[in-house]
Order: C-alpha cells, then structure tokens, then sequence
C-alpha cells in the first residue's frame, strides 16, 4: 500500500492564520512525515486556490491583474511553506494548465453521463458595483441560524450551505449596498439529485471516519442534496468549454479540488522517473487516499467533489479517510482572515522559529471540538515540554559527556534495574504514540510524546550521573550517558514529525546516517543499544530559549486587539 495525502488548498486572497496552519496544512504535514519515518511510500500534494471572485476583485482593488496577484500569492505562499517545514512532495496551482484541461475533461464527462443541465435562473446584480455578485459577495442575515453576517454561499456560524437568495437582507460585501436586483443568467447545474442514493451508500461504508466528519455529512444527506450551480458570470477562473458560455467560467469551488488531481500531473510531468497519474489516483490503484481540511471545507469533500467524480464515471480515487479540523480561535473569538483576527502566517514567522509553532499549534490541534489559542498556552508547550522536558535533557547529556569523555559515545557499565524498566516503559509508550498516530489522533500523540520526553528526563535525574562522577564510578556515568544518547536519538525520530529542524540538529550532533532515523521497531533493546561506545558525538547547543511572562504580556498587546499596528524585527509594520 502507498499513502496519497493532500492539504486543503490555501486561498490566495490574503494570507493565511494560525487557523488555516493547524486546520490542514500542518497536521497533514506531521502524518507525511510520520509515514516516512516508517518507510512508507508517501505522496503529499497541495496547490494554491486561486480563481474565483475574490481574487478577481482583490486584484481590482490593486490596479493588477488576477493572473499578477495570483502569481505574487503563490511565491509568498512558497515561501510560508519553506518556513514551515511543509514537506509537500509537489506543491501546484489550481490555475494550472492540467487543471485547467482536466476540470474542463471532467464537465465532458458529466455532461455526457447527463449529471448536468443548464438551467436560466435569477442572480443578484449589484447596481453600485455594476456586476453580477457571487455568493460570497453577497451577505446577509442565515435563515436557518440567525447569523447577521453569513455569505450567500455558505454561513460560517452553522456551516449550511446556501444560496443568496435564501439570505435576509442581502446586501454587497464589495460596497455594503443594499441596491441589488435579481437579473436572468444562464447556467450549468451539477445534479447532485441525481447522485443522492450513490452518496449514500458510500458515505455509509465510510465506517472509520471520524464523527465530525461523518455527521456533517449525514447532516446534508438527511436534509437532501440540492442541484449545484458549478459556473459563474466571472472572467477569472477555468473557462467552460461550451457555446454561450464565453463569458463565464466555473466555480471555484468546482475546481479547487480538482487540483488535487492536476497537482499530481504536474508532478508527473516535472521529469522523467516514469511516474503514472493512475497509479496514485486510479480508482483501483493500491492507494489509501488521505484528506486535511477545517470542518467548513467537509461538506464539498464529502458530497460535491465526491458526486463530482462518481458522476463524471468514477475513474479516478475517492477519499479513504477524511482528517476533518474543527476552528482554532483567537481567545473568545475567532481568528478571521477578512477581519484581520488574530495572528497570520507571515507574522508568526517573525516571533518564533517553526518547531515552536508546530509543536505548540498541534499540541492543541482542535481535533475533538473548537479550541483557543492563548500565549500562555503556547508559552506553556515551548516551556514546560520544549525547553524543560527535551531541550533540557539533551543538554545535560552533551555537557557532561564533553566534560568527561569528549567526542564520542563511552563505553562501560552493566545494565540493571533502572534500564530495564526504562525499556518496559519505554516500550509502552512508543506504541501508545505509533497507535495514536496511526489514528491521527495527533493531539494525544503530542501528549505521548511529552510523556517520553519526561521519561528520558527522569531516567537521567534518577541515575544521578554527576553524583556517580563525584564518587568515581566512571563505568555508570558511562552507562548512563551511553543510555541516553540512545534515547535521544529515539527521541529526534519520533518528535521529528512535529519538530523536524530540531531533529535534525540532534541527528546531526549525533552524527546520524538516514539508515538510523527510521521508526523505532519492536525489539526496544536493541533500540538503546545502536549506538555503540566510540560513535562520534557533538553539543547541538541550546534547543529552545523560554518565553518569559514579560513577553507574554508584550505579545498580548501586540495581538489582543485588532486594531493594534505594530512593527517586526524587520521594520515592517504588521496590520493586525
């Protein structure tokens, strides 16, 4: 079997938060690379989403074109990417040429297997902007939940999808006018209706998915499937392929995930190692398909890309699981691309390096429910489980290793019944973390793994290795310090799926070759025995600086309000 995983696909009109950071793009990255550690074949794929009215009009408002503001996006996005230690395997554009050739092959499809039809119907006109508004430009107060502002295509407080005209008080999201009117617009509807009972009984055999997953699918099902309008009165997006429709192209949404499938062919196609697009994306290929998205992102993966791909004639891969993500918040409230709440990609980047962020921001991976992101929480995880528990345990190792043996590992000392126990412990715990894992129950995993960090720790203080120095027995000391190089190597392998650069300056002090990365296997024994005395080792030096209660009031003033302009290490100034 080989892991195929995508990330939901950052937009590009604005920059991303922490949100959309925890939501898919790093819980999808910690499972590749996990995999990896196992010796599995991984293909990790993303893309950037790019058509769509906001864009169109974001590149408006700047005097460029879509094309300009699009190719700007993708090059910050690439660059966010780098410095998150996102390990994508290819990394595309939904404005691709494939994508654009395989959504425009893929409406073929569904037009000739009669899962579309074209329909006149009524769209809001915005007089003030003199264009038809799409749906997200159109808000209003949600007839279902009472939402004051949710957007004509979908409400952000309950998650139903709508249309704009079941909004009450619609108005502009562009000029905030309420001057609209409903003008006659031709255009293609997928048939979702018609592809209801083959939902079903797909989502039905869907037994492992998670129950927020499931459940909001069930949810959609149980309410019935409504025929879905895929083309829009845009210029800026994938052309439909079809006479009198030479001013409109397809929705967005139909085909962002479709680049999951383009992003692939463009890996195919980057040289010549003979790769197969059906080999990962054939419906009966050797594959487990894995998706990461936010849980607003589940109702189009659970029933619009997957009607789209059983209507089109089912040829290519339908998701395995669905890793779905409920909403990171800000304190009490939500962090908000459009409102500027919270803190972003780009600005994090100035604060802290990655490894902090990525163990911290999946430390509280809103896995079971919605949960905040607070500095003391974040100061907590770099504190207490960073610095103190491994940062500090790996220091006192190659202090005193350096202050009695030098460079490389020391040999002597007989194992007794520290060590043992040490090994049944240790035990236990790798597999309560490969089974957490497996399940990507991420933020249990986190807990496991500070669980092994602090027992690393606690072995060290039990031996007492300064005190055994004092009284001469060199032979423990060495023991002890022989012991615990071992267990930072285990502890570099399985933390380097949340915290890769710091894994790799162990593996580097400890003069690793990729041979002794891998996963740790059964035989926990000989795990704390692979280095052997005389291996060459050096001080990686301070892992993790605190974040001192100071600072956490200064980050609090710089972020609680959103108003607050401040300016970065760099003199820039940061819109908040």
């Amino acid at each position: 079997m080989k892991y195929l995983i995508t990330s939901a696909l950052p937009y590009v009109n604005g920059t991303k938060h922490l949100g959309n950071l925890v939501g898919s793009l790093l819980p999808s990255d910690v499972y590749s690379r996990y995999l990896r550690t196992k010796g599995e074949r991984v293909l990790y794929i993303c893309a950037t989403d790019e058509h769509g009215s906001p864009t169109e009009v974001a590149a408006k408002n700047e005097g460029i074109t879509p094309q300009e503001l699009c190719d700007r996006q993708f090059k910050i996005q690439q660059e966010m990417n780098k410095f998150y230690n996102l390990s994508f395997d290819y990394f595309g554009r939904s404005s691709s040429k494939n994508n654009i050739q395989l959504t425009q092959y893929i409406a073929n499809k569904l037009q000739e297997n009669g899962f579309i039809e074209e329909r006149i119907i009524k769209q809001f006109f915005s007089i003030e902007d003199n264009m038809f508004l799409a749906d997200r430009f159109i808000v209003g107060k949600c007839p279902f939940c009472g939402y004051e502002n949710a957007r004509g295509d979908q409400c952000e407080a309950c998650t139903k999808v709508l249309d704009p005209t079941d909004l009450i008080n619609p108005k502009s999201a562009i000029s905030g006018s309420s001057n609209l009117e409903l003008r006659e617009t031709k255009h293609l509807f997928l048939l979702q209706s018609k592809l209801e009972k083959d939902l079903q009984k797909w989502i039905a055999a869907q037994t492992t998915w998670p129950k927020l997953v499931k459940s909001i699918a069930q949810k959609w099902l149980k309410e019935g499937l409504q025929d879905r309008c895929i083309t829009r009165d845009l210029s800026w997006g994938v052309p439909v392929n079809k006479p009198g429709y030479e001013n409109k192209v397809f929705y967005v949404w139909f085909d962002a995930p479709i680049a999951y499938i383009s992003a692939t062919k463009d890996w195919v196609d980057e040289d010549n190692q003979n790769r197969n697009l059906m080999d990962w994306w054939g419906a009966d290929s050797d594959t487990k398909y894995v998706q990461f998205m936010g849980k607003d992102n589940i109702p189009f993966h659970t029933i619009t890309f997957p009607a789209t791909i059983m209507g089109a004639g089912s040829e290519f891969k339908q998701p395995d699981y669905i890793k779905g993500v409920n909403w990171l918040n800000y304190y009490d409230g939500k962090f908000s691309t459009s409102s500027k709440r919270g803190i972003f990609m780009n600005q994090a980047m100035d604060l802290y390096p990655a490894d902090y962020w990525r163990y911290a921001l999946m430390a509280n991976i809103p896995e079971g429910d919605d949960s905040n992101f607070t500095w003391e929480a974040f100061a907590k995880s770099v504190n207490s489980e960073l610095a103190d528990a491994y940062g500090n345990f790996v220091q006192r190792v190659s202090v005193m290793n350096k202050k009695y043996f030098g460079d490389e590992i020391p040999d002597g000392g007989i194992e007794a019944e520290t060590e043992k126990r040490l090994m049944v412990e240790l035990e236990k715990l790798i597999k309560e973390y490969d089974d957490n894992m497996s399940a990507l129950e991420f933020r249990k995993a986190v807990q496991t793994l500070y669980a092994i960090f602090s027992m690393a720790n606690t072995y060290f203080s039990e031996k007492e290795p300064w005190k055994r120095a004092k009284e001469g027995d060199m032979s423990d000391v060495a023991l002890t310090l022989r012991y615990s190089f071992n267990l930072e190597r285990l502890c570099a392998i399985l933390s380097s799926p949340f915290i890769p650069e710091t894994s790799n300056k162990i593996y580097n002090a400890l003069n690793l070759t990729q041979d002794l990365c891998k996963f740790p296997e059964q035989d926990i024994a000989k795990e704390l025995t692979i280095l052997k005395p005389k291996h060459p080792v050096s001080q990686p030096g301070i892992l993790f600086n605190k974040i001192l209660p100071e600072k956490i009031t200064e980050l609090k003033a710089m972020f609680g309000d959103e108003n607050v302009k401040t300016v970065n290490r760099h003199g820039k100034e940061l819109h908040i």
